[in-house]
C-alpha cells in the first residue's frame, strides 16, 4: 500500500519515463529542488533505419540529436539513453545506479487508482486490464520491462492516470449498468490526463486554497476535469480513453449499439475498431488531417467538413464545460492546457465565445500571445481564463519523490 506525503528533505535522482506506442520521452530530475539535470526523446521505436534521437545536458548544455537510426525495440533505446547520460561530455551522472526512483506516467492497472510503487501484482494489473488501453499498456509492460533490467536497484513507481479521479462522487461515477458489474467487474468511470489535470490543479492551489476550475486538455487525446479545490470531481473520460471529447483520431462519446448496427451492416470488428480508434475524431470527420492546423487551414479555404470537424469540437467541449459548470456551482477559473489548448488561439476564442452566457470574456490581444501569467480573460470577466502549458512530467516526479514505501 502506497503512503502519499511529504518525505522532507530526502535528495534523491529521479528519472521520469513517459512511454508512448512508438516513443520515448526521458527527464531526469534533481529533487526536491526540481532542477532538470537531462532531457531526451526518442521517435520511432522499433525502426531499423528511421529512429531519431535527442539529447540534451541541462548542466554543461551539450545537445545531441540524431537521426536515421537502427531502434527495433525499447530495450536498444533505454540502453542508448542511457550511455549519454552517464558516459562521455553528455554525461550528467556518473553511474545509473544514482537514480533512485523511475516515475511512469503509467495508464491503468486493476485495482491501482492511485501512485504506486510497480510490483508483480500491479504489472498483472495492468495486463488484466490492458484491452482498456490497449497501445498505451502495451507501450508501459515493454519499457517497464527493459527498464527493470537495466536499473535493479532503483524503486520504480506509477503515477497512474487514473489518480486524481478516484475520489469522484458514485453518483458521477457509475454508469447506468448492474450494480454488480461495478462491483464484480470494475465497470466505472475512471478518468485519465491525471499527470497533466494534476499539474494544472498544482498551480492553481499555489495561487489560493478555495477554488472551482475546469481545466481543458486539448490535444491528440483530449479531456476535460472539474476541479474543486485541488480535486478532481468529474472527467469527461469514462472508463477507457474511447470516450469523452472528440479526440483527434478517436471517436469520443459514442452510442454503444452502434458497434452491433454496425456489424449487421457488414462492417467487421477490425475495422469498427480502427475507425474508432485511428480513423475517428478530427480527423474521420474533416478527411484532412487529425492536426487542428491544417484542418483550420482547410476550412479558411473552404473546405465544409473540415469546418465541420472544428465545430463538432468546440461544441463537444462547450457540453461538458457547461455540465461541470453545474458540478461546481460555479466557476473561478477555466484553463486550456495540451497541445491545442496551449496553442491554438482560434479554439480558445471559439469556445469562450460561447460561454458569455455564464460570464466568460476574453482579452483577444491575450488570446494571441497569452503572458507569462497565462491569463487571456478581459479585466471585467467574471471567470478567470488562462492558458498554461502542462508539464506532466514535473507532476510525475513530485508523485514520485512524494510516495512513501509502507
Amino acid at each position: 500500500m502506497d503512503i502519499p506525503g511529504n518525505i522532507g528533505d530526502l535528495i534523491m535522482k529521479v528519472l521520469i519515463c513517459n512511454a508512448g506506442s512508438t516513443s520515448l520521452k526521458f527527464k531526469l530530475y534533481d529533487m526536491p529542488g526540481e532542477n532538470i539535470l537531462a532531457v531526451s526523446r526518442i521517435e520511432r521505436v522499433g525502426s531499423k533505419d528511421d529512429a531519431t534521437f535527442y539529447f540534451s545536458n541541462n548542466l554543461n548544455h551539450i545537445e545531441v540529436r540524431k537521426d536515421k537510426l537502427a531502434i527495433p525495440d525499447y530495450l536498444s533505446g533505454i540502453r542508448l539513453f542511457i550511455e549519454y547520460l552517464t558516459t562521455g561530455p553528455t554525461a550528467a551522472i556518473a553511474d545509473i545506479s544514482e537514480v533512485e526512483r523511475v516515475g511512469f506516467k503509467a495508464t491503468l492497472s486493476k485495482g491501482y487508482f492511485g501512485v504506486h510503487e510497480i510490483t508483480d501484482d500491479v504489472l498483472k494489473g495492468m495486463r488484466d486490464w490492458i484491452w482498456l488501453a490497449r497501445l498505451h499498456n502495451t507501450a508501459y509492460l515493454d519499457t517497464i520491462d527493459a527498464m527493470r533490467r537495466l536499473l535493479p536497484d532503483a524503486i520504480f513507481v506509477g503515477a497512474f492516470e487514473t489518480a486524481l479521479h478516484r475520489d469522484i462522487p458514485l453518483e458521477r461515477k457509475l454508469f447506468g449498468l448492474p450494480y454488480e458489474w461495478y462491483e464484480k467487474y470494475g465497470v466505472q468511470r475512471l478518468g485519465y490526463h491525471s499527470a497533466s489535470h494534476g499539474y494544472i490543479a498544482d498551480v492553481l492551489s499555489r495561487k489560493q486554497r478555495e477554488y472551482k476550475a475546469i481545466s481543458c486538455h486539448l490535444g491528440g487525446s483530449c479531456s476535460l476535469c472539474a476541479l474543486e479545490n485541488g480535486k478532481s470531481v468529474n472527467t469527461s473520460f469514462g472508463m477507457s480513453l474511447q470516450t469523452g471529447i472528440l479526440h483527434a483520431n478517436r471517436v469520443g462519446d459514442m452510442d454503444g449499439d452502434l458497434f452491433l448496427f454496425l456489424r449487421s451492416e457488414g462492417l467487421s470488428e477490425e475495422e469498427i475498431i480502427e475507425g474508432m480508434y485511428s480513423k475517428g475524431g478530427l480527423y474521420g470527420i474533416s478527411g484532412v488531417s487529425n492536426d487542428l492546423r491544417y484542418i483550420g487551414e482547410a476550412a479558411n479555404q473552404g473546405n465544409k467538413r473540415a469546418k465541420l470537424a472544428i465545430d463538432m469540437f468546440v461544441e463537444s467541449i462547450i457540453h461538458y464545460i457547461g455540465a461541470f459548470y453545474l458540478n461546481l456551482n460555479g466557476l473561478d477559473y477555466l484553463v486550456f492546457t495540451g497541445g491545442i489548448g496551449e496553442n491554438s488561439a482560434l479554439i480558445r476564442s471559439l469556445v469562450c465565445e460561447k460561454l458569455k452566457i455564464i460570464g466568460v470574456e476574453i482579452d483577444n490581444e491575450l488570446n494571441k500571445s497569452p503572458g507569462e501569467t497565462g491569463i487571456i480573460s478581459a479585466p471585467g470577466s467574471k471567470v478567470t481564463v488562462m492558458a498554461i502549458p502542462t508539464d506532466e512530467e514535473l507532476g510525475i516526479a513530485r508523485r514520485t519523490y512524494e510516495y512513501v514505501r509502507s
